[in-house]
This record gives structure tokens, C-alpha cells and sequence, in this order.
């Protein structure tokens, strides 16, 4: 007699720098989702697959949830807007330091109760009578969440007790995908997103918020993949950050890219990447499609 199974899809919301790319990397043991200390890094929703048992857990990504401001701005919102509507569960993820008034705001925007936990994230940076008062804080509204679980990547519970929490609430229903994929993301977006993460932690802040990342040719072969891609820039004196003082800040961004491409491919990566400046690219939506974002 077959084993019965379980397949589901679970969104990952939170405000900005929640830490959502994180424990969905620590979840699979691989990095694929971008993580920055820098808030919005997370532009699209990722599908990133964990198994646990005989249960097919699908998270999504999302984007931070923010105010709409850019037209890019406006397409994160969306994204993680949707994701809510298209899941089995939400996990909801609020740092331990946060007020619990950003959990307020989530309940009003999960307009079709769809089931949730509340994960505390980032147990670690506080005490442990904060830990507890912030738990105290939640249990007033535990008629609305079906868990409070505090998480700690780089300490405490363990991905299997995790996993085993969120399978609970998945339905029965046969396997979506192969059983040993981890991402339903093509290789080329997920190479996009970590030179997107390179960018991030190389420039100073104002910088990765006005650069995107296109990706303008994947050669594979068996021992090496060739990755040619462009940055662009919003204003000239970007482009010339982006570079830096005899192409110093380029050769660190195409570095520490191709480390964490190399890291995943487990293959030689040779990295081509140039900067081009496309002013006002966020709120132009043909060039925003032409990124890969798709604006209403």
C-alpha cells in the first residue's frame, strides 16, 4: 500500500530584513534565496522546496512588505500580496525586537484568514526576558494564529521540528515536483539574484536600490560555466560607485558573486559583468519587464 502524501504551498511574510531568505536557506541547507542586512532584498517571489517525510513543503519567498512607493516598490507589494492569496499557510516572521504592531497590520492584510504561524525570528540579539515579554505581547492574540514558535538560525530548534510543525497543515495531494529539486527557479535567476546579493554587500547603501541585474548569456559547459551579465544603474555618478576607484568595487562585487555561484554550481565560474546607467529603470515598466518583473 503507497504511502499517502502531502503537498503544499507555504508564503513566507515579513516586513524588510525579517529574516525570510535566511531561515529558507537554513531550512534546505543551500543558499538559493538572496539574504542581505540591508532591508528589501527580496525583489520576486522564489519557490524554494524542502521534503520532510512523506510531505512536499513548497515555501515562497516574498519581498518585505512596505508602503508602495517606486513602481518597483509597487510590484514587491504585489508579489508578496499574492503569495498570501495563493497558499495553504503563511509563516509569519517578526524579529524578536520588533513591535507587535507589524503583526497587526499583517491581520489586516491576510483578508482570507488563511491559516498562519508566528515565527520569532532572530531569538539570538535579544535577552531572554525580552524573549519572553515579546512572547507575552503574542499570546494576546493567539486565538489568531495556529503556532508561536521563537527560531533562531543560528541557534535553537532544530529544520526537522520546524518542517514537522508546518507539514501538519499541508493537504493530502500528490508530489508537485521531483523529490530532489530544491528551487522551481531557473539557474539563470537564481545567478541574477546572487550578484544582486555581490551588489548589496559591496556598495554603500543607496546603491542596491537603484541597480538591478540582468542576465545577457549562460554558456555551461562540463567544467565551467561562463556568465555574462549587465548592472544597471540609475544615474552616471551610480556607475561610477558601482566601479569604484580603478574598478576596485567591480572586481569585489564579480569576486564575491562568483564565490557564492561557484558555491552552488559546484563548478568554475568565469563572470563577465558590466555597468550601464538606464535612468529612472524602476518606474519604466518596459524595462521592468525587461529585468523580469512584470508591473500591472
Amino acid at each position: 500500500m503507497n504511502e499517502k502524501t502531502k503537498t503544499g504551498y507555504v508564503a513566507v511574510i515579513g516586513r524588510p530584513n525579517a529574516g525570510k531568505s535566511s531561515l529558507l536557506n537554513w531550512l534546505v541547507g543551500e543558499k538559493l534565496a538572496m539574504v542581505s542586512h540591508k532591508a528589501n532584498a527580496t525583489r520576486k517571489r522564489l519557490n524554494i522546496i524542502a521534503m520532510h517525510e512523506n510531505t512536499q513543503i513548497i515555501f515562497i519567498d516574498t519581498p518585505g512588505i512596505h508602503e508602495q512607493e517606486r513602481l518597483l516598490n509597487q510590484f514587491m507589494l504585489e508579489e508578496a500580496m499574492k503569495a498570501m492569496g495563493d497558499c495553504d499557510l503563511i509563516l509569519f516572521l517578526a524579529p524578536a525586537s520588533d513591535s507587535v504592531q507589524n503583526y497587526i497590520d499583517f491581520l489586516g492584510l491576510n483578508k482570507a484568514n488563511i491559516p498562519h504561524m508566528v515565527l520569532l525570528t532572530k531569538t539570538d540579539s535579544v535577552s531572554q526576558s525580552a524573549l519572553f515579554d515579546k512572547i507575552t505581547e503574542y499570546q494576546a492574540y493567539q486565538d489568531r494564529f495556529v503556532a508561536l514558535i521563537p527560531v533562531s538560525v543560528k541557534k535553537g530548534i532544530s529544520q526537522s521540528y520546524l518542517l514537522e510543525a508546518i507539514s501538519k497543515y499541508m493537504p493530502e495531494h500528490p508530489y508537485l515536483y521531483d523529490t530532489e529539486i530544491l528551487t522551481t527557479e531557473r539557474s539563470r535567476d537564481i545567478y541574477k539574484e546572487l550578484i544582486r546579493e555581490a551588489i548589496f554587500e559591496n556598495t554603500s547603501d543607496e546603491i542596491p536600490y537603484f541597480a538591478d541585474v540582468i542576465i545577457d548569456k549562460v554558456d555551461e559547459k562540463e567544467t565551467i560555466d561562463n556568465i555574462y551579465a549587465t548592472i544597471i544603474v540609475d544615474k552616471k555618478s551610480q556607475k561610477g560607485i558601482v566601479i569604484g576607484k580603478d574598478g576596485q568595487t567591480i572586481k569585489r562585487i564579480g569576486s564575491s558573486a562568483r564565490k557564492l555561484i561557484e558555491s552552488l554550481s559546484q563548478k568554475r565560474v568565469f563572470l563577465k559583468l558590466v555597468v550601464i546607467v538606464k535612468q529612472g529603470w524602476s518606474q519604466d515598466k518596459e524595462m521592468l519587464k525587461k529585468i523580469g518583473y512584470i508591473v500591472e
